[in-house]
């Protein structure tokens, strides 16, 4: 099963993250199959930068995502436009 999850990076008490879908077994810095975007919630406000089609695409192959990277599709606008798409079929 796939999952739409961060994976951190960055320093000690300095984190940054990319929006990654990997396979639900795989450990949260390890392998992946593709980016999709990343997050600084060091900034403020917090900086999120998603590509909508990729996240899209894997949101209609069934890909899950986590409880934070939801909430940051729907800030985004993506988990809305998605379930227009669906509902539209």
């Amino acid at each position: 099963m796939l999952k739409i999850r961060l994976k951190r990076m960055g320093a000690k008490k300095a984190p940054f993250y990319r929006i990654v879908v990997a396979d639900s077994r795989s450990p949260r810095d390890g392998r992946f199959v593709e980016q999709i975007g990343t997050y600084n919630p060091l900034t403020n406000p917090a900086e999120v930068t998603i590509d909508e089609e990729l996240a899209q695409k894997w949101l209609h192959q069934g890909a899950v995502p986590t409880d934070t990277v939801r909430t940051l599709l729907s800030k985004n606008g993506t988990m809305k436009r998605f379930h227009e798409s669906k509902q539209g079929k």
